[in-house]
């Protein structure tokens, strides 16, 4: 525990000074409530969602569920997005807890000063993506501009921000976990080859928190993201 709060009191002294990020860097976190290991990068999770350079994002997967206790919040489509990840990066198995930082930095277990000098790196680094998002008459207006082009997909994500549940067989049996920014659905906006400056109207449903993500194709990078308004 005093690992994860070192990490995190480092990380604010050296971006104290530092100027807020052009885009926020989004950090995945692949975890599920039926995991022994998950907890501290729970934790961790929770922490960063007090920071606005970052978007933390909690996915739960659903391959711990046979071992007696089924995730509340666990989607296949969130496995899935793991396993792309893996397949990116030439890797044949995925774990749990496993960060993802900008779509890149793969990080497993509880490893907070990797995390925390994973997400100084993506701040450092200069944008490639200018993604500007505006609520206007009912619906997002996005606009975007790459010095880079390349095949990109433009995402929807909504999230929970915070529940807390009573685990009570598996792992974890007889805790009760609290979780934030649980995602609850993933969807693909559309595709951008960076070319030409995108501009695309969307509306939302419902009142919960969401962040729209632009990102390499296959588990690539993530190049630019904006909570929306």
């Amino acid at each position: 525990m005093r690992g994860w709060m070192a990490a995190l009191g480092l990380w604010a002294s050296v971006t104290g000074g530092m100027a807020a990020a052009e885009s926020p860097v989004v950090v995945e976190l692949f975890t599920s409530q039926g995991c022994s290991s998950c907890p501290p990068a729970d934790e961790l999770l929770r922490e960063l969602t007090r920071h606005e350079d970052v978007i933390p994002l909690g996915l739960h997967v659903d391959y711990w569920d046979y071992i007696g206790w089924e995730d509340s919040f666990a989607q296949p489509v969130f496995t899935k997005r793991q396993k792309t990840y893996a397949a990116a990066a030439g890797e044949r198995m995925v774990y749990t807890p496993q960060f993802v930082v900008g779509g890149e930095a793969r990080i497993v277990g509880a490893k907070p000063m990797e995390v925390m000098e994973a997400v100084m790196q993506r701040l450092e680094m200069p944008p490639v993506v200018d993604l500007d998002l505006e609520a206007v008459a009912g619906s997002m207006q996005l606009r975007a501009t790459a010095s880079e082009p390349g095949p990109m997909l433009v995402q929807l994500v909504r999230y929970n921000p915070g529940a807390s549940v009573a685990i009570a067989r598996g792992e974890n049996a007889g805790h009760t976990l609290d979780y934030a920014n649980i995602v609850t659905s993933w969807e693909v906006l559309g595709h951008w080859d960076g070319e030409a400056a995108l501009k695309l109207d969307f509306t939302v449903e419902g009142e919960a928190p969401g962040v729209v993500i632009l990102q390499g194709e296959a588990g690539g990078e993530i190049l630019a993201a904006a909570r929306l308004p």
